[in-house]
Parts: structure tokens; C-alpha cells; sequence
């Protein structure tokens, strides 16, 4: 998952990006509103953690703007304006989720977590596919209780696919959701992460789960041809 955090509390935006790349998420961050309206509008980010009180442009400012592009972009306003006025406001004006400060990281990771499943049937931190348990709190995959020990990088790209299982996800949409907008795209190898996650998968009886879609992406299917014994 890509965020975009817009926070001008430096030591809090540094904490908050180092929770997040901890917990495998792709992470762009920005210290004033200008700042933080630019990137809002130039990338895609499954969601968006905004504080109010910025210099330059003020958080209710750039969340106006956001509204006005879509209404599918989730916002999480995190500010320390705490009163149910502000509260109210924020919520009126297309925020998703309101947290005040100050907050617990562990909280904030779940809301943005709950947010990223709000267009899908699971509810909860666990998405089974056909005996394989994929559990997006934890960052774990498992098949028949065994562990698939996949890399970071590995998990976030299988967590995508996963959640949009059975849809044709290019290889441009997988680099826009998994890696920060500083990734230097010389370097990205899609083939060479999904070649070893198809290896790991392999490894514990599951075998055609990620199929190429040529000139498309790649699609993870749900009835998954398991390995001959």
C-alpha cells in the first residue's frame, strides 16, 4: 500500500514514516501544505493521512481539493484539533476517518488498514484464498499452516494482488501502490519479485496462483492449480 503523509511536525512525520516503512507500506511525506497538495494531486495513494494545520496551504484546503478530483481517495485528517466542531467539519468535508492527537501508532495503522478493505467482502485483518490465510495485520501468508517467508517487498505486492484477486493488475498499478514516488524505475523489476514469489508459492504446494496476463499484468486466481505430490 502507498501513502502520502502531510504532517509539518518533523520529528512526528519522521516517526510516522518509519512506523509505516516497518510495516512494509510504500511511503511519500510532505512537510507543508504546498507541498503536500502537489504530490496529493500528481499520484495515486490508497490513502492519505493529513494534518490541518500547515504552512502554506491549511489541511481542510487541500482536502477540499482532493474532493473536487474524487470522491474515492481515502483521507484520514489527524490533527490536534480535537473538538466535535473540528471533528464535524473535517467529516462534512469528505474525510473518511478523523483522529485526534495525540494518538497511538498502532490505532492510526488500523484505520488506514480498515480503509484499504472498505471496498472489498473481507472486514477483517484475515483474506483466505482457497486454504492459503493471508493475514494483512501481521504481514504473514500461510497455506495449509505453513509459513511463506516472502520479503517485504514480496508481502506488498501478494497483499495487492490478493485484495484485487481475479482482476488484471498492470505492472504500472503494482510500482503506483507498492513503491514511494522517489523509486527510481531503472530499478524496479517486477519480473524478478513475482518470479520469486511464484517460487515460495511453489515451495509449499501452490503452484499457478499468479498468472501473466500478457501485454496486460498479472491477475492472482483463487482456484489455484495445487502441486502433484
Amino acid at each position: 500500500m502507498k501513502l502520502l503523509i502531510i504532517e509539518d511536525e518533523r520529528e512526528m512525520l519522521a516517526a510516522l514514516k518509519k512506523g509505516f516503512l516497518k510495516k512494509g507500506y510504500a511511503v511519500d511525506v510532505a512537510d507543508d501544505g504546498d507541498e503536500g497538495s502537489y504530490l496529493a494531486e500528481m499520484n495515486e495513494y490508497d490513502a492519505i493521512i493529513l494534518d490541518l494545520n500547515l504552512p502554506g496551504k491549511d489541511g481542510l484546503e487541500i482536502l477540499e481539493e482532493i474532493r473536487k478530483r474524487s470522491n474515492e481517495q481515502n483521507v484520514i485528517i489527524l490533527s490536534a484539533r480535537s473538538t466535535v466542531p473540528d471533528k464535524i467539519l473535517g467529516l462534512d468535508l469528505g474525510a473518511n476517518d478523523y483522529l485526534a492527537k495525540p494518538f497511538d501508532f498502532l490505532e492510526l495503522e488500523a484505520r488506514v488498514r480498515s480503509l484499504s478493505r472498505r471496498d472489498f467482502i473481507q472486514h477483517d485483518t484475515i483474506i483466505e484464498i482457497n486454504n492459503l490465510v493471508l493475514n494483512t495485520a501481521k504481514k504473514s501468508v500461510q497455506f495449509n499452516q505453513n509459513s511463506i517467508d516472502f520479503s517485504p517487498k514480496e508481502y506488498s505486492i501478494f497483499e495487492y494482488l490478493a485484495i484485487n484477486k481475479e482482476k488484471v493488475i498492470s505492472v504500472e498499478e503494482l510500482i503506483e501502490h507498492v513503491w514511494d514516488s522517489e523509486v527510481d524505475l531503472f530499478t524496479v523489476s517486477i519480473k524478478v519479485h513475482i518470479s520469486n514469489i511464484r517460487k515460495k508459492l511453489f515451495a509449499v504446494g501452490k503452484a499457478n496462483m499468479i498468472k501473466t496476463v500478457r501485454g496486460s499484468g498479472y491477475t492472482l486466481e483463487s482456484e489455484a492449480i495445487q502441486n502433484k505430490t
